[in-house]
């Protein structure tokens, strides 16, 4: 039976287990020089509407290197600018393809392929979630860490995309994680209520040093997505109080570590100081993408 990957919620804590430790492995394969190559004959499907740069190329990348061939579609070459509906796409593009990989603004899009491909589906970021990037994340704090458990995880900055597959992640994995957002841009109700019914530990306030206070991770991300780009003058006056900046680091952990999925915009939600600092580890995490899309695939 085919397994997409929609949101977090989609996999059990095993599974999360199971590809952070592929993902490493074939991370110490690559540097080695004696990469596996399982999908030789497999074709990808990498259905683009958003720009990317980090997603796309790490997708395109895995798949080659595990021996497989993939295939860039932008969203507005495809037949549905024309009306076609999703379910007969999603079925043809099935009859070509081995797996499907799908960025998008629209979450419901991103459902609608995976209930109608016989193909998996795996969500490269919409608007909602975007589910591999916090894997890719997860992976790098292992990696710095040595575990998930017992560690505080702080979001600072807007309740966006990659806040909700976080607070997904916490629910899965019995995460400590505490967001600090403005009151106009807290994450999902409906997201936070489902991840505390399952027993999460999320707590969410307005305060940026009460969210980073003791944590050892230190997470921020653009404060206007895209889409939002007519929102940003706005957003950036409401946002400078939650900018990373050495003070803020202060507040956390001694040995804390900052992220960033990026594309930062310095000295606006990170500065340069510290995304260049020595607790960064974005330029880990940004190649984690390749590692975890592999384990993923």
């Amino acid at each position: 039976m085919k397994k997409d990957i929609i949101r977090l919620l989609d996999l059990d804590k095993d599974d999360c287990e199971r590809l952070f430790h592929r993902a490493i492995a074939l991370k110490e394969s690559r540097r080695s020089g004696s990469e596996p190559m399982p999908l030789r004959g497999k074709t990808l499907g990498l259905i683009f509407e958003k720009p990317s740069t980090r997603t796309r190329l790490s997708f395109e990348a895995a798949m080659a290197q595990l021996g497989g061939t993939p295939m860039f579609i932008s969203a507005r070459d495809l037949q549905m600018v024309r009306d076609e509906p999703v379910k007969d796409t999603a079925r043809v593009l099935s009859r070509y393809l081995d797996a499907l990989a799908i960025r998008s603004y629209s979450q419901a899009l991103v459902e609608e392929f995976a209930r109608f491909s016989t193909i998996p589906v795996i969500n490269a970021l919409t608007d909602l979630y975007h589910p591999i990037q916090v894997l890719s994340d997860l992976m790098t704090v292992l990696e710095a860490k040595g575990r998930l458990q017992d560690i505080k995880i702080a979001w600072v900055g807007d309740g966006n995309n990659v806040a909700n597959s976080w607070i997904n992640a916490a629910a899965v994995l019995g995460l400590d994680l505490a967001l600090a957002c403005p009151e106009r841009y807290l994450p999902s109700d409906a997201i936070l209520s489902a991840a505390r019914a399952r027993g999460a530990q999320v707590t969410v306030t307005s305060e940026p040093a009460e969210a980073v206070s003791g944590a050892e991770v230190i997470y921020t991300d653009v404060w206007a997505s895209m889409g939002q780009e007519e929102q940003a003058a706005e957003r950036k006056r409401i946002f400078v109080p939650f900018q990373v900046n050495a003070a803020l680091l202060a507040a956390a952990a001694e040995n804390a570590i900052v992220m960033h999925c990026l594309p930062a915009h310095r000295e606006e939600e990170i500065t340069e100081e510290v995304l260049e600092g020595p607790q960064s580890v974005v330029w880990e995490q940004s190649e984690n993408k390749l590692h975890m899309h592999k384990a993923v695939l």
